[in-house]
Formats: structure tokens, sequence, C-alpha cells
């Protein structure tokens, strides 16, 4: 199944402290790169939802949020941090020595002092096992929405391959016709040039010019690397990358068609297909 690398999901349950929540985001990335918002009090969590992360994903830049909510008119802690309140008086005396004009420490400021309550320790393996599980919840709501979407960038996908296809149904027959007229005006001029004795060097010239524009192979290549494109779209798994190289290689051929033209219509029927070949290089710059 094709996945694509953008996604949201999120999930919580409640705590006797409060609510614990994970949040995914995940956006476009050449790599897997994964990022960590976590508060100091959680941070011993962060190998548990790495390990878990990275078996459900190949690619992207991925944020994941874990933090704790307190609840609502609960009183976080029943006492006073007597460590933290000697260190906040022992930082106040130093203030008032260098700024003796500064007001005093409030009673509300001394509260709102990080540390200074001190809180009822979470339930370590308690917690460990509930943050993993909101992970593995938030993770299977992720995938599902990347599978969504994956679908739906496999389908544009779709769309442009058969486009090209067939783009390539109306080239191929342009092909003999376009070198056939370029020739029978490239003779007269060269008939011209040279005399109407020298037919040899003509039919010389003329080869080297068939050699030159002769476009078969491109065509070939074209059809082949579409050929792929559908077997790994059927395939599925992480097939970003390998969809990017071939998009590379479509227009590669396309630009050496181009530039191989002998007419103005299989020129734009080159073009068009460059520009296919662009679309659907946009589609799977967004898939795993």
């Amino acid at each position: 199944m094709i996945q694509s690398m953008t996604g949201y999901a999120a999930a919580s349950a409640d705590t006797a402290r409060g609510t614990l929540s994970v949040e995914l985001r995940s956006v476009n990335a050449r790599f897997l790169d994964l990022q960590f918002r976590v508060s100091d009090e959680l941070r011993a969590l962060e190998p548990v939802l790495r390990e878990l992360i990275a078996a459900r994903a190949s690619r992207g830049k991925l944020d994941c949020r874990l933090f704790l909510n307190e609840a609502a008119g609960s009183v976080p802690g029943t006492r006073l941090n007597a460590e933290a309140l000697a260190r906040l008086r022992e930082l106040s005396v130093e203030v008032t020595k260098a700024l003796p004009q500064a007001t005093p420490l409030r009673i509300a400021d001394v509260l709102r002092w990080p540390g200074v309550i001190a809180e009822p320790p979470l339930d370590e393996e308690q917690t460990r096992n509930l943050a993993a599980g909101l992970c593995r919840k938030a993770l299977d709501e992720l995938v599902a929405s990347r599978s969504r979407e994956g679908a739906k960038l496999a389908a544009a996908v779709g769309e442009r391959v058969a486009a090209m296809r067939r783009r390539l149904e109306q080239a191929a027959p342009l092909v003999p016709q376009s070198l056939a007229a370029y020739q029978a005006k490239l003779s007269e001029r060269l008939r011209e040039a040279l005399g109407s004795a020298d037919d040899e060097r003509v039919r010389a010239e003329l080869a080297v010019f068939a050699t030159k524009v002769d476009v078969d192979e491109e065509l070939t290549r074209l059809r082949t690397h579409l050929d792929e494109v559908e077997r790994t779209l059927k395939k599925g798994g992480a097939a970003g990358k390998r969809l990017d190289f071939i998009a590379q290689e479509l227009n590669r051929e396309a630009n050496t068609l181009a530039s191989k033209a002998a007419s103005q219509e299989l020129a734009d029927c080159a073009l068009e297909l460059k520009l296919l070949v662009e679309q659907m290089r946009e589609q799977v710059q967004n898939i795993e």
C-alpha cells in the first residue's frame, strides 16, 4: 500500500495528575527525521516512543509531542520544596545586594517559581505503559490517514502514467512521417548545395541525419519506465524514493525526445510528456 508522508494524529487519557496526551505531526522529508517535544518530567519516556515510531514510519519529518495537562481545579502539590525554597532565598539575597532598590519577592512570586511546590511524582511504570499505549493508538490513526492520502496520490500518479501512455501512442506514428518529410526537405537542400550528381553524398548525409533523430530507443525506454511505475505502485510499501528516481529517468528521456524531434508535432508531444512527468514528480515527492 502506498502511503503519504503527511499526516496528523493524537491520543490522550486521564491520569490522577491530569490528561496525558500524545500528538504526532508528519510532513515530507528525504529521510526519517524524528523530533520530540517532551517536558523534563516525561523525558525518560522518549526512547520508548522513538522505538515505536521508527517501527511504523520509514520516511518523513515526524514531530512527537508528549505533554501532561494538569486537571482543572486540582492542587498539584501539598508541600513546599525546601531545597528549591532555600535556593530561591539565596538568590534573592544576592539580587538585593547587587540591586538594593529591587522590589522584594511576593508570596505569589515564590509559589510560581519552578520547583518550589513539590508535585507528587508520577508512577514511572504506569506512565510508561500509558504513554506507549497512547503512542500506538496515535500511530494507528497516523498510518491510516497517511494510507488514505497515499491511495489518492497513487491514483493521481496513475492518471499521469495513463496520460503519458496516450502521448506515446500519439507520438509513435509521427516518427516515420516526420522523418520522411524532413529527409525529403533536407535532400532537396543538399542537392541544391552539392549538385544533383552527388547522390552518394546526399544519401550519406541523410543516413547520418536519420541516426541522429532516431527516437525509437527513447520511446521504448519511456514505455519501460512507465511499466516500472505501475509495478512499483502495485507493489506498495516505501516506494517514494524509487518513484522519484524513475521520474528523473522519464524526464531525461523526454528531454532527449524533444532534442531529437524532427517535426513540431513531435516536439509538442515531447513537451507535453515533460509536463506530465513534472506533475507526477510533484505527487511522488509526498509518497513515503
